[in-house]
């Protein structure tokens, strides 16, 4: 299982925008050419993410000279799970698309699901508990290591036995 790089860049070029607004400037809009020179990123591959970020309300663009973007929110309230989905990239660490009926169904069979199929969906819940928990602000400040919880006491005792 991955991220694939439209949600890696989304979050990237996002950072780097909050980055720049959360430094105190009051320098207006951030140009998107800006934010792909610091983070090596494709212009044009870039103004697609924005695009799909200013539809669901986590940037606000200006026009014109002087024109870029803006975080449409505060930093502390844009979690990195909406960034994500906002440039549509579900998370899940299933095989299955969630479109048919199970993980090892071929084209115009029944079968059942597989047998992990519900270990891979947990963590691929799990993931997007996290992200749902991070926001924009803890990424830029810094505070997202040591966030992920350890085993609960129960388990780790089993597991040592």
């Amino acid at each position: 299982m991955q991220l694939s790089t439209r949600g890696r860049y989304a979050v990237m070029a996002m950072a780097d925008l909050a980055s720049r607004q959360s430094v105190g400037c009051e320098c207006g809009p951030v140009c998107l050419a800006e934010i792909a020179a610091s983070q090596r990123l494709s212009l044009p591959y870039l103004e697609q993410l924005f695009a799909r970020l200013r539809r669901s309300g986590l940037v606000a663009s200006a026009r014109g000279p002087g024109g870029g973007y803006r975080l449409a929110r505060d930093s502390d309230r844009i979690s990195i799970a909406a960034i994500i989905h906002a440039v549509d990239e579900p998370i899940r660490a299933t095989r299955c698309d969630g479109t048919t009926s199970s993980c090892l169904s071929l084209p115009g069979q029944m079968s059942e699901r597989c047998q992990t199929h519900d270990l891979w969906s947990e963590l691929g819940r799990q993931i997007n508990l996290f992200l749902d928990g991070v926001s924009l602000a803890d990424v830029v400040l810094g505070r997202v290591l040591g966030r992920a919880l350890p085993p609960t006491a129960g388990f780790a005792r089993i597991a040592a036995e």
